[in-house]
């Protein structure tokens, strides 16, 4: 077993994990009660909290406090790399009890080989889909089976020890992914000083270093909570998988002195926590409108090129069966329920938290055009920038990418008329900007002096451009304001030239410098991103009324407020 091997996807649901709590209970009543009748001694009473955590099955029923796992430090290593070798036509594929992949259990039609699936029919073999929950990269590596799943952010931790391809986006997650924070947090900013429960490796820990990263607030690994983080670092704690972390945080608030001020981990878990918090703890932010967690097929590598019909017919199962769930997903629900274990209206609950891509969703997602969501190359390289020093000599994101599969398929009847089609999910209206952002970004964009234009001549001014269309991009519906500021140096001067009357008047001009500044920079991502849509840019001068720091330089800045709907 590696290092890693117990960082789970654990995209489980609670009816599941709730028999198998039940069945565990029943076997330790039963144990109890033999031990009784041979001791002769009362047994003692269970407690009744325990039967409130139908999820944690690592968890045992008298509430044991759940104990931090020994990070793993540096990057993962993998197994040898084999050629997978397919037994009598059947190939196998690993998967997770996860709505995004339905498109795959409807081209099965289920989890067992099936003589009558799209697979057979088309392409003359049959695949067994086996649900696990245990991350499948050393095995897809060293051939024991053809094809995994995962999120693209793992491939960056992985790096070129992976001899794997991706021919496919499956979908993005849409909600099942979240943070749950104290009460009191209103953003990613005042993560600062606080320690929250995780595991490593994997779309819960990016989730949360992607938004830290974005705010400027560095993470730092604990080893246990009896470590603390810097006052300006975001302190991570790691547990078996993302269901114990949100455990371990739950149980430190029944306690008088939490030392956890939150968790990172997948619905229902996280929804759990907050529901048995007594308004202590909420979520803070959920993925449904940030499209940074998106689920990729993985092949084999030796595989693929020794078989490229197979592989040829894995994808296109994929992008037939993700074609059947989007355009109905009634006639499909008893298909997909059935291979998850769940009841219909579970599955379509569970629907709703995924987008399954389509031909050209795939298309535009490894190729970079898509503006209306994060792309394969952007997820990767924000994976290495937000796991900083842990990767050292990061991979080229384009040695996992073949798109030889999909491009074959642009001549399918079946995709002709497919369009790009994703869009933010509405649940409250509009943006409110009354509200608190999800994060702020202090950014000084270089001006010509005493001026509101931009030095042309700095070229970071074009990647500061790039950061804001970014926030505008893998957030579909978000808002971005554009707070211009400006130093506040000469206050004391001007008070002692001219009073209170002389600091009221530039204080006047120096909001209106400051707006004006705010306004170029908007007027500059527009030149430079014609595509985004004005109206998700807003902006307000504030003058010298926030400085940010004794630094005058710091002071002069704009900062952006990224709002996003939830």
């Amino acid at each position: 077993m590696t290092a890693f091997s117990s960082a789970h996807r654990q995209r489980g649901n609670a009816a599941g994990k709730f028999i198998t709590m039940l069945l565990v209970l029943g076997l330790l009543a039963l144990g109890g009660w033999l031990v009784w009748q041979d001791m002769g001694d009362k047994p003692a009473p269970r407690d009744s909290s325990s039967e409130e955590r139908p999820q944690q099955a690592s968890v045992d029923a008298e509430g044991d406090k759940p104990e931090p796992i020994e990070p793993v430090s540096g990057q993962p290593r993998l197994d040898a790399p084999a050629a997978y070798q397919p037994q009598n036509g059947v190939v196998d594929v690993d998967i997770s009890e996860y709505a995004g992949y339905a498109g795959l259990i409807v081209a099965n039609g289920g989890l067992e080989p099936n003589p009558e699936s799209f697979f057979a029919k088309r392409y003359g073999f049959q695949v067994r889909l086996k649900l696990s929950e245990e991350e499948g990269w050393n095995k897809l590596n060293n051939g024991r089976i053809a094809a995994t799943v995962t999120t693209a952010d793992t491939l960056a931790v992985i790096g070129r020890q992976f001899e794997a391809i991706v021919p496919a986006q499956i979908g993005f997650s849409r909600g099942a992914d979240q943070v749950v924070v104290d009460t009191g947090i209103a953003n990613i900013n005042q993560l600062k000083g606080k320690v929250l429960a995780s595991s490593q490796f994997n779309e819960a820990e990016f989730f949360i270093r992607y938004l830290a990263s974005e705010a400027g607030v560095p993470v730092k690994v604990l080893r246990d909570l009896d470590g603390r983080p810097g006052a300006g670092e975001l302190g991570l704690v790691f547990y078996e998988d993302a269901f114990v972390a949100c455990e371990a945080y739950r149980h430190e608030l029944a306690g008088g002195k939490p030392k956890l001020n939150g968790c990172v981990g997948w619905s229902p878990g996280t929804e759990e926590v907050v529901a048995a918090s007594n308004g202590r703890a909420k979520i803070l932010v959920s993925n449904r409108n940030l499209l940074i967690v998106a689920d990729i097929l993985m092949l084999n590598k030796g595989f693929a090129e020794a078989n490229p019909k197979l592989a040829q017919g894995l994808v296109h199962g994929l992008l037939e069966g993700n074609r059947q769930v989007r355009d109905n997903a009634e006639p499909h629900l008893s298909t997909i329920a059935k291979a998850l274990g769940w009841n219909e209206q579970e599955t379509r609950d569970e629907l709703a938290k995924v987008h399954l891509s389509n031909l050209p969703e795939n298309l535009a997602f490894f190729e970079g055009t898509i503006d209306a969501a994060g792309s394969f190359q952007g997820i990767f390289q924000s994976s290495v920038l937000s796991y900083g020093d842990l990767i050292r000599n990061p991979a080229d994101p384009a040695r996992f990418v073949d798109l030889q599969f999909l491009k074959a398929l642009s001549g399918e009847a079946a995709f002709a008329q497919q369009k790009v089609a994703i869009a933010p999910i509405r649940t409250g209206g509009n943006v409110s900007l009354e509200g608190d952002a999800l994060l702020s970004k202090d950014i000084r964009f270089f001006f010509r002096p005493n001026s509101a234009e931009l030095d042309t001549d700095a070229k970071e001014n074009e990647g500061y451009l790039d950061t804001i269309k970014g926030f505008l991009q893998v957030s579909p519906g978000s808002i971005v304001l554009l707070r211009g500021h400006v130093d506040n140096a000469r206050v004391a001067e001007f008070e002692q030239q001219g009073g209170k009357e002389l600091v009221r008047t530039m204080a006047l001009k120096a909001m209106e410098l400051s707006r004006q500044r705010a306004q170029s920079v908007r007027d500059a991502l527009l030149q430079r991103h014609p595509n985004i849509d004005k109206a998700r840019l807003e902006l307000v001068g504030r003058g010298w009324e926030e400085p940010a720091s004794p630094d005058s330089e710091l002071n002069r800045r704009v900062e952006v407020q990224w709002f996003t709907l939830e």
